[in-house]
């Protein structure tokens, strides 16, 4: 089957990412009409016909209306008659409510799950992308015979991470919770790891109290699969920093950067430069000198 038996839609948010994964697959585009009736109420028709066709469709969970926006198109591409459907998730949210900590509390990535297992099946099935998932217990969530593909965008980070650090370099996470992915990263390129001890002051602040590894004179690699407010990030770079690192350079794959948080980075001024990936739409709506976005669209286009 050639690249060109395969359509590629995408949610409106994400058409740069579709566009990208076109140019480089040489698959065929999808088009759909969108518009908004005067209540608010989103008009979808899908124009390009899928019958029998494999189909992809790109979209990630910003907001529940994306969420929903996937849900509604992925429903009708399956109801339209598509053979097969992939439907690439850049990022999926709801990780922070994975699980209940307190009684009644609604585990939104299940219920999620849920729902996207319950579009209709086609005849050569249902196929779930993911990438560098924030819990790796989410793929269990979902039913029934729904494939999942869960994607570690690990070539990418060793590619960035080799070109910007000096040779000897560490690489590092912000805290132990990351520590094994952090080292099986370190061990593939044959560098140390380190991480930081925490210590819990209050509800939303937290102290370091050591590293775990002697970085003196060495460039630092910080990765992080999600920054969001950036507040853990700085405080970690400051630690390796005041232990005697040299230069200090972070990537991530879902770069959130909620409430000005690249900001706070470049204001911090211990951090380098910072990398990611395009898997949240952020990463082109915001300008930094010290950001830089790498595509995860031959990760999907590799898998597909």
């Amino acid at each position: 089957m050639s690249n060109r038996d395969k359509i590629i839609f995408s949610t409106q948010a994400y058409s740069y990412l579709r566009d990208e994964v076109i140019r480089l697959g040489g698959f065929e585009k999808g088009e759909i009409e969108v518009k908004h009736f005067p209540d608010g109420e989103r008009y979808q028709r899908i124009i390009t016909s899928v019958y029998e066709k494999d189909v992809v469709l790109i979209g990630g969970t910003i907001s529940d209306g994306d969420t929903l926006e996937i849900y509604d198109l992925a429903y009708a591409l399956i109801k339209y008659g598509a053979k097969s459907i992939f439907i690439v998730f850049p990022y999926f949210g709801y990780s922070t409510m994975e699980r209940a900590v307190k009684a009644g509390e609604v585990v939104t990535a299940k219920s999620r799950a849920v729902m996207f297992s319950s579009l209709p099946r086609t005849s050569q099935g249902n196929h779930f992308m993911f990438f560098d998932l924030h819990s790796e217990g989410i793929p269990h969530y979902f039913e029934g015979q729904v494939l999942i593909n869960h994607i570690y965008c690990k070539s990418i980070v060793i590619k960035i991470a080799k070109e910007l650090a000096s040779p000897g370099f560490v690489m590092a996470c912000t805290d132990a919770g990351r520590a094994k992915w952090v080292e099986s990263l370190a061990n593939d390129m044959g560098v140390d790891a380190a991480f930081v001890f925490k210590r819990r002051i209050s509800g939303d602040e937290t102290a370091v109290t050591s590293i775990s590894a002697d970085v003196d004179g060495k460039d630092v690699v910080i990765y992080d699969d999600m920054i969001r407010t950036g507040g853990s990030l700085i405080n970690a770079a400051k630690a390796y920093k005041e232990a005697g690192a040299n230069k200090i350079y972070t990537i991530t794959t879902h770069g959130l950067f909620t409430n000005e948080a690249l900001e706070k980075i470049e204001a911090s001024g211990v951090i380098e430069k910072v990398i990611a990936t395009d898997t949240h739409v952020n990463c082109h709506t915001l300008n930094s000198k010290i950001l830089r976005v790498e595509t995860v669209a031959d990760l999907i286009v590799g898998a597909l």
